[in-house]
């Protein structure tokens, strides 16, 4: 959706940019190039180390308007604060996996081919898929896969991973794919969707602790733009959509409110784009700006 992001974010007067999960560069460019010619610069966080050095390759051109830091948004203020920035103009958050995460075989985070069974965004943090798949209790799996995957038959998956992992510890994506295949109904098996696919959702959120982190760092963006300041945030699945609805409204609200929301409902990728790139289908955008103390623009 990048012609979206840049319709609400880019701004004549704005000059920092934060792109809080730069990834591999792919909207950083967008927003550098649109910007060309003027004094505006871009910060640009990611999680994940590989994507920084991609994205430093990829934006080389653009010299000293940009600067690449391998961090969690959820500290997103630390960091601006180590470069001496106070405010920003406009900060993006694209959540969710990559598709060069989701392509590059030794993540493990897709059911597609074989891989172990990692799942991280940050390769420097502990605690891997596997992890917490051969360790966490029946119950605690079953919650994880209903609550993060929103899997109909999570409790039948846990309970067939607890017995399968009793032989010997699932270690790739394929005896992960193997497990749930044979623990849900066949009909289920050829749906509309790969049957594996909310329980990987699941186990990539806990293990990178998605949805914890978003409201407070939802928070701390709101109070990092300066007046005026426009925040865009891309989601791919209800959960992280419901947190960001919500916490837009809590910020709008009739008491002193510190953002004007601007898209009343989320604008979804057009028909051309989803065809030309399935995995934006389920994007949703939302844009705000934020209001000085006196709820003025």
């Amino acid at each position: 959706m990048a012609e979206e992001v840049l319709f609400w974010l880019v701004r004549e007067d704005a000059r920092i940019y934060l792109d809080c999960t730069v990834g591999y560069s792919g909207h950083a460019e967008k927003i550098l190039e649109a910007t060309q010619g003027s004094d505006s610069r871009l910060i640009g966080l990611d999680r994940d180390a590989v994507a920084i050095a991609a994205s430093r390759d990829r934006l080389a051109r653009f010299g000293d308007r940009v600067v690449l830091l391998h961090g969690h948004f959820v500290d997103l203020k630390q960091h601006l604060a180590g470069r001496g920035i106070g405010q920003v103009d406009g900060i993006l958050f694209d959540l969710g996996v990559s598709s060069a995460q989701l392509d590059e075989p030794t993540r493990g985070f897709s059911f597609q081919g074989d891989s172990p069974l990692d799942m991280r965004m940050d390769q420097s943090m502990s605690g891997t898929a596997a992890d917490l798949i051969n360790r966490w209790p029946e119950a605690q799996l079953a919650d994880t896969i209903f609550q993060f995957g929103e899997e109909r038959f999570s409790r039948r998956i846990a309970r067939a991973i607890v017995h399968a992992r009793e032989r010997r510890p699932l270690a790739t994506t394929k005896e992960l794919v193997s497990v749930i295949e044979g623990a849900v109904p066949a009909s289920y098996r050829h749906g509309r969707i790969h049957c594996a696919t909310r329980t990987f959702q699941a186990f990539r959120i806990a293990v990178n602790q998605e949805l914890d982190c978003l409201e407070p760092a939802l928070r701390d963006a709101v109070d990092a733009l300066s007046p005026g300041g426009r925040l865009c945030v891309i989601s791919f699945h209800s959960l992280e959509d419901r947190i960001v609805k919500h916490t837009f409204r809590a910020l709008s609200g009739k008491n002193n409110p510190a953002l004007l929301v601007l898209t009343k409902k989320p604008q979804v990728p057009t028909r051309e784009e989803s065809d030309r790139n399935p995995r934006s289908r389920s994007a949703k955008l939302r844009a705000a700006q934020r209001v000085s103390r006196e709820g003025q623009l």
